[in-house]
């Protein structure tokens, strides 16, 4: 266990980040490494692909709601001093993973073709989304472990165990990719169920990893089989929190299904050329996202110490840092597209989408970095309500617009691009006030509580840390 209570807010931001985006990276690589060997299957398989990804936002909306409830309420028990509660906010979420996704397992593989019929633009499209979505079920279902896990040991400081086992299982998942999906040295292409059975043996070989580790390694939170059976009330601590931050992936989804529709009429590559754009501008905002990640345990454990100055000094340094970090990348985009998009289809029509895309949209970047760093805010206080809001928000100024525009004569594809600048835009101006409400809400009492003379004993005291 770390304790973020104390110490540098910049250092803790800066030691926590760079595990954590290397960890998104490499799964973010990993799409990447698949969409390119799909490609090999035609636009319609990169189309399906693409669009089957997105029913991944919504199952990690579902993800978010335990790693979300887990991280806040275990960084509170750290920053209480309480090892007990911590440990059982732990083995309850462990409870819930199972189910979840036992549920996901069985639910999505019944709606796979339903969904796909709803987005794609074509039957080819539909049959590969199809096929991709089934075989990949079982790598969406054992994530919801890995989420819990993870987000456990982030709650109490400590990211590079869950970096390390992500980047194992994604080198695992490129190892597979050609050999699956491509043949190679086999001869047996099995196209977009290769890609998600790789997916799918890469994930279990992860939830392996993280219980040897959890074993032979991990001594603040362990399993618990004695606390395994279910207890409602600590059900409802965790879903009190997590259900509006899950609800956040889950408009995102809608979100994603919307564009989808409203580019049905501009053919498939479009949608392939959306698909290779998103997954490039996510791999773009990862070093933010990052960022928040690692600034919400610390807001949480200082929130749990009854230390609102530092919850309102981490806030700052975090959208400082973000800021910095999506303006280099927003010039990176500008300047030279092609470069972040090099080698990722064949197909003339889809790049040119996905550049034009990737050219408006990266001018959302800075906006994108203040939004994440305020969602990451209301992690860290307990209360994700205003993510909902905040997100919801942004659904119902962009979705009916956009499908109103989709109707009129003359509806062109960069309307796309620009609704959603305006509407990013207008989203973090919200965050940010919704933000400044909360802490006048929650931080005020806790301020008062931080007197000099405690201040003073907590910069003399040492920060202790242990893996």
């Amino acid at each position: 266990m770390k304790d973020l209570t104390h110490g540098s807010i910049v250092s803790h931001i800066l030691s926590m980040a760079p595990p954590i985006v290397a960890g998104m990276i490499t799964i973010m690589i990993c799409q990447l490494v698949d969409l390119y060997f799909v490609a090999s299957a035609g636009e319609a398989a990169v189309a399906g692909v693409a669009a089957a990804g997105n029913a991944g936002f919504l199952i990690n909306g579902f993800m978010q709601v335990l790693g979300v409830g887990t991280v806040a309420l275990m960084a509170h028990a750290v920053g209480r001093r309480d090892r007990a509660d911590a440990n059982l906010v732990f083995n309850q979420s462990v409870v819930l993973s199972l189910l979840c996704g036992l549920l996901t397992l069985v639910v999505g593989s019944v709606l796979a073709r339903l969904y796909m019929r709803a987005v794609a633009a074509d039957e080819a499209t539909v049959e590969a989304g199809t096929t991709y979505l089934l075989w990949l079920m079982p790598a969406l279902a054992l994530q919801f472990i890995t989420q819990v896990m993870g987000s456990a040991l982030r709650a109490t400081g400590i990211v590079r165990p869950t970096m390390l086992v992500q980047a194992l299982a994604v080198i695992l998942n490129i190892a597979l990719a050609p050999v699956l999906i491509a043949g190679w040295g086999t001869g047996h292409a099995l196209g977009v169920a290769g890609a998600g059975l790789a997916s799918s043996i890469a994930v279990l070989a992860a939830v392996l990893m993280l219980f040897a580790y959890f074993h032979r390694f991990e001594r603040y939170v362990r399993f618990e089989p004695a606390q395994w059976r279910p207890q409602f009330h600590q059900w409802k601590r965790i879903l009190i929190v997590g259900l509006p931050a899950g609800g956040e992936f889950a408009i995102i989804f809608v979100w994603m299904g919307v564009v989808y529709y409203v580019l049905r009429d501009f053919g498939a590559a479009a949608q392939a050329g959306f698909g290779i754009g998103t997954r490039v501008l996510g791999l773009i905002q990862m070093p933010a996202l990052a960022v928040a990640l690692a600034a919400a345990p610390i807001a949480g454990q200082s929130f749990g110490a009854g230390d609102g100055r530092r919850v309102r000094e981490t806030f700052v340094k975090a959208a400082l840092i973000a800021t910095a970090v999506m303006i280099g990348f927003l010039i990176l985009a500008q300047c030279w597209p092609g470069l972040l998009l090099a080698g990722l289809s064949k197909d003339r029509d889809a790049m040119a989408v996905a550049m034009q895309f990737l050219q408006f949209v990266s001018l959302n970047l800075v906006a994108q970095g203040v939004i994440f760093t305020c969602h990451s805010m209301f992690q860290g206080l307990g209360n994700t309500k205003p993510v909902l809001l905040s997100s919801g928000t942004r659904l119902l100024t962009y979705a009916v617009p956009v499908i109103w525009l989709s109707t009129r004569p003359g509806f062109a594809i960069e309307q796309v691009w620009y609704l959603s600048i305006a509407t990013t835009t207008l989203q973090a101006g919200f965050a940010l006030w919704l933000l400044r409400r909360e802490f006048r809400k929650l931080l005020a009492s806790k301020e008062r509580e931080v007197t000099p003379e405690r201040i003073g004993v907590e910069q003399r005291a040492p920060s202790r840390a242990s893996a």
